[in-house]
């Protein structure tokens, strides 16, 4: 089956999930910049967030550009992703409106933690679907940043109770790693899918 309706339902499920994050960000009654300084967490929050579930869209659509057809499989792995995604949003505001304690700093450690080891076994299924000796294999090989970031979160999610802030550090932590570009699966789609004039450049994320 085509890969069209399962990349626009996740592209409005992402977009839900962004819209509802931001919703959680109530304005002040007053107009004085001090108003501000309470929301200060929630806002903090927000933006690690925002910045995690941009990782996951962004990765999710080259992976897709990568692919030709799904299936049944790919369908619910893809379900499995979206839905500890869609949890982002209840874990961000628990942990910015009670000041980075400890148990929601855990939480939504626990959240991440889940939506890396489910964006894994979706690829895995992409990867079974399209071949061993496919781009998208070829690109993903043996997903080491992956598997180093559900370490971190394992990590900081025991973490959280020694110190919240070093878990908030180690979630940050693995969102820079994500942040610095990773062109494989860029690169192996321009060797596999030479751009032809006038069209679509795989590098452009078209």
């Amino acid at each position: 089956m085509g890969k069209g309706r399962i990349e626009a339902f996740s592209d409005g499920v992402i977009a839900i999930i962004i819209t509802i994050m931001v919703l959680e960000l109530k304005v002040p009654h007053q107009a004085d910049i001090h108003t501000l300084l309470p929301l200060l967490p929630v806002f903090l929050s927000y933006v690690l967030s925002f910045i995690m579930i941009g990782i996951y869209w962004n990765n999710h659509h080259h992976m897709f550009h990568a692919v030709h057809h799904v299936r049944g499989g790919v369908l619910w792995a893809n379900l499995h992703l979206l839905f500890w995604l869609s949890l982002t949003p209840f874990t961000t505001a628990w942990m910015g409106e009670n000041h980075i304690e400890s148990v929601p700093v855990a939480v939504y450690g626990f959240v991440l933690m889940m939506s890396g080891i489910a964006y894994y076994i979706l690829a895995r299924a992409l990867i079974r679907l399209e071949g061993e000796g496919s781009a998208l294999a070829t690109a993903f090989g043996r997903d080491r940043k992956g598997k180093i970031s559900v370490v971190i979160y394992a990590a900081a999610i025991a973490l959280a109770f020694l110190n919240p802030w070093i878990a908030i550090a180690c979630y940050v932590g693995v969102a820079l790693i994500w942040l610095i570009p990773d062109r494989r699966v860029e690169h192996e789609l321009l060797l596999a899918h030479p751009a032809k004039d006038g069209g679509d450049h795989p590098s452009t994320g078209a």
